[in-house]
């Protein structure tokens, strides 16, 4: 077994605390990586409180990982040691059924192996990034291009493929006009991507505080949702929606400014259900879609777009002992725009 230092929540209201975990001896396809960064996000939140079903504690969260390879297993052939590389939200898939196949893992028929909270294929619990040290199947690793650094490279690996994959299936380039709802963690990437396909994007956002950085992001409009006339003046406006935030909103009101045959894709997941009304979509042919993160090959494209097109989320790095402090803030939407812990404070 490898000891790694980690920082683990042991229930839903409890405080971080560092622990001593074990990861597995390497098996022929395994690799090694010493985590150098991880990037916090909303999921985490949301499954360390245990909003989104039972979880089985202790749990180490985290599931934006950047580090470097520092051993490999006997048959690894994508990987060597000194190789700068990323973990994002799974860590394996059964690899044969039609999905997988595809090279859309996420969407596993039998399940993808969530990078914590998960049970990996030998019985043991996944536990994620924020720790030293984790042991990942080199199929679920991806390489980071050298002029990413890597502290910027861990929100990639959610925030990144979460907006791009569905930004990329529904065609955002030019001549398309995309609103990007919500300036978060998610948001802002969001943003920055759509603008980098060369769609015309507008931002909505609750307020108007954040809209000098949604300009400089990329955002060519950015208007305010709690202005009743934001929603009279856009109606009919959009070919893609894209919602990123995590709270329950008036959906009905949001597809009234999809365009005919317009789409409005959810990634953010709130803890509650959403509700609306099928004749906001019948009356002009709408579609409303999820989406979730992209499968291994689709990260490895985002990150080598992000690196082409010179894209970084805005980060806040953090040491280990600030994690409590960095989830109050996430909650209360004081980040710009992505916490990230440095590992060599464990």
């Amino acid at each position: 077994m490898i000891s790694a230092k980690a920082r683990a929540v042991n229930g839903p209201d409890k405080s971080f605390r560092a622990t001593e975990i074990n990861r597995r001896d390497l098996d022929l396809h395994d690799v090694l990586i010493e985590i150098k960064y991880a990037g916090i996000c909303h999921s985490d939140i949301h499954t360390a409180h245990g909003e989104w079903g039972p979880v089985n504690y202790p749990l180490v969260p985290g599931h934006e990982i950047a580090g470097i390879v520092t051993e490999v297993g006997t048959e690894v052939t994508k990987y060597k040691v000194g190789d700068r590389v990323g973990v994002g939200c799974m860590v394996d898939s059964c690899g044969k059924c039609e999905n997988c196949l595809r090279g859309e893992e996420q969407y596993c028929l039998k399940g993808n192996i969530p990078t914590y909270a998960g049970v990996d294929k030998y019985g043991e619990p996944t536990q994620g990034g924020y720790s030293t040290h984790i042991v990942v199947t080199e199929d679920f690793v991806v390489g980071i291009p050298d002029n990413i650094e890597l502290d910027a490279a861990a929100p990639l690996l959610c925030a990144g493929i979460t907006t791009y994959s569905p930004l990329n299936r529904w065609g955002a380039g030019p001549g398309k006009k995309v609103a990007i709802v919500g300036m978060g963690g998610l948001g802002h990437m969001a943003v920055k991507i759509a603008h980098a396909m060369g769609a015309e994007v507008t931002v909505l956002s609750q307020s108007l505080k954040k809209k000098e950085d949604g300009l400089e992001f990329g955002a060519d409009y950015y208007y305010a949702t709690n202005d009743p006339e934001t929603f009279e003046k856009l109606a009919g406006s959009f070919d893609l929606i894209l919602n990123t935030v995590s709270a329950k909103i008036n959906l009905d009101s949001y597809f009234s400014l999809l365009t005919l045959d317009g789409t409005m894709v959810n990634v953010g997941a709130p803890g509650e259900p959403l509700s609306l009304n099928v004749m906001s979509l019948i009356g002009h042919r709408r579609s409303f879609a999820g989406s979730m993160i992209g499968g291994i090959r689709e990260t490895q494209e985002m990150l080598n777009f992000c690196a082409k097109n010179h894209i970084a989320p805005k980060i806040e790095v953090i040491s280990a002992d600030q994690i409590d402090e960095a989830y109050e803030r996430v909650l209360a939407s004081d980040v710009k725009y992505r916490f990230v812990i440095d590992t060599s404070t464990m």
